[in-house]
């Protein structure tokens, strides 16, 4: 009965022995089987925060992606707001300087004019309306002239006189062509010229707010019915009185104009006048 007893004993001791045992083995498992819930959430975690300081690292600003060409020439020139002449910044520079601009592009000779310009490498800034790039083929004219290397200028949406137009219509003219121009180029104008040279003091804030440089022109013949005609344009686009150091040339779309573009190119360089690169004049 004693020894039946103490092996009773012994068999309880074991079998308590033996759960208190296996206790720690389970929590051990489930402790386990946790951990790897734990280290993935914080892999994703990690993995996230690296895709988005990737991100982070990899894109540049719309902005400044869209400003790069401002900024890949060093200006050496400003525009004279007095008499809109075109002027260097080095005052100990002595060329003699001409700019030449064309208003009413892409109407229907301005890449006739464009490829003219890039045969003598010369530049110019082609003054864009917005009802010309209204369908895919202008639209295409004007990236082309851009992609042949020529600064785009906003000279409105309808050619309408901004003195007779409330602020808010002002505001749409300029600014919606700013956009459908970029939406082309990949570019902002970084010029305003208003039709007729008309400007209001809110279409004056306006272009200053948006880094646009504001201008208008020294002279300009051909509108003027005598000078329809390539041969009398040219001759007076080169001797004209007017024709002096920085002026600023008005030319439109126009077929006699593009006609004479050779002729005037020509007379100004055998005046020795340096033609300038709109892109290095300085901006706001």
């Amino acid at each position: 009965m004693r020894i039946l007893t103490i092996l009773q004993i012994i068999t309880i001791f074991i079998f308590v022995t033996s759960c208190s045992n296996s206790e720690p083995e389970t929590f051990k498992e489930e402790e386990i089987s946790k951990k790897p819930e734990i280290s993935e959430e914080i892999g994703n975690k990690k993995e996230t925060e690296h895709k988005d300081n990737a991100k982070e690292d990899k894109e540049v600003p719309v902005d400044v992606v869209k400003n790069l060409s401002q900024t890949e020439e060093k200006p050496m020139y400003v525009i004279n707001s007095t008499d809109w002449k075109v002027e260097p910044i080095d005052k100990d520079n002595n060329e003699k300087l001409v700019l030449l601009t064309i208003d009413d592009a892409p109407d229907k000779y301005s890449l006739e004019m464009a490829k003219t310009l890039k045969n003598n490498e010369v530049k110019a800034i082609f003054f864009v309306n917005g009802h010309f790039i209204q369908s895919a083929e202008k639209k295409a004219i004007l990236k082309e002239i851009y992609d042949l290397g020529f600064s785009i200028g906003n000279h409105t949406m309808t050619h309408t006189n901004l003195n007779d137009l409330t602020e808010e219509e002002q505001y749409n003219e300029i600014i919606e062509l700013n956009h459908q121009i970029e939406e082309i180029t990949g570019e902002k104008p970084r010029f305003f010229r208003a039709p007729f040279g008309s400007n209001t003091d809110f279409s004056k804030k306006l272009v200053a707010e948006h880094g646009m440089v504001l201008m208008n022109w020294t002279y300009g013949y051909d509108w003027e019915k005598e000078f329809m005609n390539k041969d009398a344009l040219a001759d007076i686009m080169v001797n004209t009185p007017l024709l002096t150091n920085g002026a600023n040339l008005l030319m439109h779309d126009r077929e006699w104009t593009n006609d004479a573009l050779q002729k005037i190119i020509e007379g100004l360089q055998e005046k020795s006048y340096k033609i300038v690169d709109p892109k290095k004049i300085k901006t706001l």
